[in-house]
This record gives structure tokens, C-alpha cells and sequence, in this order.
């Protein structure tokens, strides 16, 4: 179930545990969710004029606008996509058709909502893929009269073998079944723009299910054999138009779509106006964003619903350079601050999948204790900082790439019975970077 009834106040508290800072942010996105909910409590016919406060993040690369995005679709379990805007050109030219956003929504709204649907079959799918790995252990005697002396000793045996069965006494016997497979589809080549795989319905989605079934035999294990018997079975209980219908419900009503880089298809004014083509792009994801009818595999979906969080540096452009219709669909706009050496430090040692925490558990994979001092976390932040202003600023990306050099003769070396625990100080990490520094060669850091 979604939890969109998380109120404001709640939502950031959650968005605190992985990102640092960003409290602007973090407060629109938050008010802009609750409004969702907000939204669907009025019962009245205004319900369907109430649209989204799209948001454009404004902030250099490596500041969290798209953690920022991940993690507030990850909390509430909505359907999430991003996407690059750059990677979209006008209809007629080599890119990706701008509707395929909305086709991916709807493909991770399917997955979102099958998961759910095969967890409530699963234990009825679990105990019909046991029936049919008993039929395959001890298959059930031809014609037999159910009231006969041999067809009651083999009830007798078979419940025998199913207590065994269950106490995983077959699991690594092999037993030879059909399974479920599709046809091949005949390939077909189509010349012409890219990006035509993103016509929507492809041609194995249009003849799947017009195309026969093949049953291929293979010999597994019971363990393996009841892994794709239970997704057979599964499939079987679910509905799938219910689920279908429910995916687009769902990504029409709580679908957020992420558009990174839309500074990229800003550009400068020249001449009196943006970029002819990258104008284009703005003009055909506008309807998009407007609201618009999408054709997917799953049902048409209407995306006026949709929540567009948009994201771009604009260090070469600003959102005025946008076209006045696309910005006017953009109403919140807020401004995400570069990060500081404190700022490091706490992304290094305080969200929930901190940096060092993720070190700590790989190294501890090893057998092997590593710790840092004080002292060495605002040195690495220091050094992190430094070359984001030298040489170009990437934000907490930094962070990765001075932990991997740092730590890169110890990854190396192990396992290593000799090591069992390591202290990370700061005079190793002075040591590490000293030359570089000095030198100021920071190319090597760069991502």
C-alpha cells in the first residue's frame, strides 16, 4: 500500500536518514507528495482539476537532486522513472520517442503491483508446486479404481514421500518436468530513426499472446525445479488483467517521473531564441507534461496526474531559457546548495548506507575490522573538497573516488590472514594524496 498519508514533517525525517542537508528540497518535494494525498480525500468533481506542483531542482552534479527523487519514490513505493532529457530529440530525428518516459513508468508500475499480487498466491502456488513435484517423484497410477487396495497404498506412500518431501529430504534429487516457454518470434529488422524500440507495442508484446506455447523439457533438482514451478503457478492465480488495470491506475495516480539534464535542452538564447532543435524537444515533452494520452503494452494511460520532477546545473543556461509553456508547468523551482567540507563529513558517517558504513561491511566480508579516526573522516572530506573546487565539482561522486584510491592497496590485499584490522588515520590519508595534491594533478580524480 502506498503511504502517501506520511504528513510533511514525516516525509523529510525519512528523506534525513539518506541525504545531507538540501532542506529546500526536501521540503517541496515533501509538501508536493502530502498534496497527492491531499488530493485524493476531495470527493468532489474538483479531485480531477487539482494537478501536481511540478518541481525543477536546480544544483551542480553530486548535490542529491536525484537521491533526493529516488528515495522519496522508494518510501512511498511509487511508480518511479528518470530519465535524461537530453537523451529525447524531436520526432523525426535520431533519439528516443519522449512518451517512452511514460511507457517505462507503466512497465515499473506492473512490476511494482505483480509483486505484490504473487505475494498474496504465494503460499497457495507454493503448495501446488509441491503437488506437481510429487506427481514427478511418484507419479499417480493410470485409470486407477481410487477405491482399490493399489491405489490406497500409493495415498499411503505418497503421504510418506510429502512428509519427506517437506522436510527437504528430495531437495537435491532430479526429477525431468515440461515448463512453460514462449515461441520464438520471428526477428524482424526496421530501418529507420532509432529509438523505435520505443514504439510501444513492440512486436513480441502484439503477438505473445497469439503466438502458441512451447513445453521444454528439463532436468533440474526439486530446489530448482520448485523455484520455476511456483512462478508457473503463480501466474496462473494471478489476474492479469487485474493487475493490468491496476498498474495503470497506479502509475496514472502516484507515478512520479524524474527528467534529469533539462538544462541540457535549454541552451542559450541566440539569435532571439533557444536552439531550434532543442526547443523541439521541450515542445514534444510539453504535451507530456501538460497532460496527454499514452499508449502502453498494459492500457492507455492519461498523464495529467503524473508528479515531473525536473533537474538540471543550468550553469550554462537557466530556466528561463526554457519555453514559456514548459516553465509554466515547472511552478516550484528550488535551489540546492553546493556542499561543503562538513557536509562530507556527515555524508561519510551519517545516512543510513553511509560511505563508510558500506566499506566498513565489504572489508568485514574479508574478516577483517576497519575503523577511522576523527581526524581522518575531515581529512577525506577536506581532500574531497579541495579537488571539487580545483578541478571540476562533482559533488559527493568525490567522496567515491578518494575512498577507492585510499583504500585501494588494502582491497587489494585482501583476504590476508596477517591483516585483521585496520585503523585508517589521517596521516595515511596525508600520506595518500600528498603528492597529488602538491603537484595539483587532480585529473586522476575526475569520474
Amino acid at each position: 500500500m502506498s503511504k502517501f498519508s506520511l504528513t510533511p514533517k514525516e516525509i523529510v525525517q525519512e528523506l534525513d536518514k539518506y541525504i545531507i542537508g538540501q532542506d529546500s528540497a526536501k521540503k517541496s518535494v515533501a509538501i508536493a507528495l502530502r498534496n497527492r494525498w491531499r488530493r485524493q480525500q476531495v470527493t468532489s468533481d474538483i479531485r480531477d482539476e487539482i494537478v501536481p506542483n511540478n518541481i525543477i531542482m536546480i544544483g551542480s552534479t553530486g548535490v542529491g537532486k536525484t537521491e533526493i527523487a529516488r528515495r522519496l519514490s522508494n518510501l512511498v513505493q511509487a511508480p518511479f522513472v528518470k530519465v535524461e532529457a537530453s537523451k529525447f530529440t524531436e520526432i523525426g530525428y535520431v533519439g528516443r520517442d519522449v512518451d517512452s518516459m511514460i511507457r517505462d513508468l507503466v512497465d515499473n508500475s506492473y512490476n511494482i503491483v505483480k509483486a505484490e499480487h504473487e505475494i498474496t498466491v504465494r503460499e497457495k502456488a507454493v503448495d501446488m508446486a509441491n503437488e506437481r513435484i510429487m506427481d514427478l517423484l511418484l507419479p499417480p497410477p493410470q485409470n486407477a479404481d481410487k477405491d482399490s487396495e493399489d491405489y490406497q497404498r500409493y495415498r499411503k506412500t505418497r503421504e510418506k514421500m510429502n512428509t519427506r518431501l517437506m522436510a527437504g529430504d528430495f531437495e537435491d534429487r532430479e526429477v525431468e518436468f515440461k515448463v512453460q516457454g514462449d515461441a520464438s518470434t520471428p526477428m524482424m529488422q526496421i530501418f529507420g530513426p532509432l529509438g523505435m524500440e520505443d514504439i510501444g507495442m513492440n512486436l513480441q508484446d502484439m503477438l505473445g499472446n497469439a503466438m502458441p506455447k512451447q513445453k521444454k523439457m528439463r532436468r533440474l533438482s526439486v530446489a530448482e525445479a520448485r523455484i520455476l514451478l511456483i512462478s508457473e503457478e503463480s501466474q496462473k492465480l494471478i489476474d492479469e488483467e487485474k493487475v493490468q488495470h491496476e498498474a495503470i491506475r497506479r502509475a496514472e495516480q502516484d507515478g512520479i517521473v524524474f527528467v534529469d539534464e533539462l538544462d541540457k535542452i535549454a541552451g542559450e538564447r541566440a539569435g532571439g531564441g533557444p536552439d531550434v532543435s532543442r526547443e523541439g524537444v521541450q515542445r514534444d515533452i510539453l504535451p507530456i507534461v501538460e497532460g496527454t494520452t499514452v499508449k502502453t503494452k498494459y492500457g492507455t494511460l492519461v498523464t495529467d496526474h503524473v508528479l515531473f520532477i525536473a533537474a538540471g546545473a543550468f550553469h550554462m543556461s537557466k530556466p528561463s531559457d526554457l519555453i514559456p509553456e514548459l516553465q509554466g508547468r515547472f511552478p516550484i523551482r528550488v535551489e540546492l546548495d553546493n556542499l561543503t567540507e562538513e557536509d562530507f563529513v556527515q555524508i561519510l558517517t551519517q545516512p543510513k548506507s553511509a560511505l563508510l558504513k558500506q566499506y566498513t561491511a565489504m572489508v568485514a566480508a574479508e574478516d577483517v575490522k576497519i575503523s577511522f579516526n576523527k581526524d581522518a573522516i575531515e581529512e577525506i572530506a577536506r581532500v574531497a573538497f579541495e579537488v571539487n573546487e580545483s578541478i571540476e565539482n562533482i559533488g559527493a561522486r568525490r567522496l567515491q573516488t578518494i575512498m577507492s584510491k585510499l583504500l585501494e592497496d588494502l582491497l587489494f590485499d585482501l583476504p590476508n590472514a596477517k591483516i585483521k584490522s585496520v585503523k585508517i588515520t589521517k596521516s595515511m590519508v596525508v600520506k595518500t594524496f600528498k603528492d597529488t595534491m602538491a603537484d595539483q594533478d587532480l585529473s586522476k580524480y575526475i569520474l
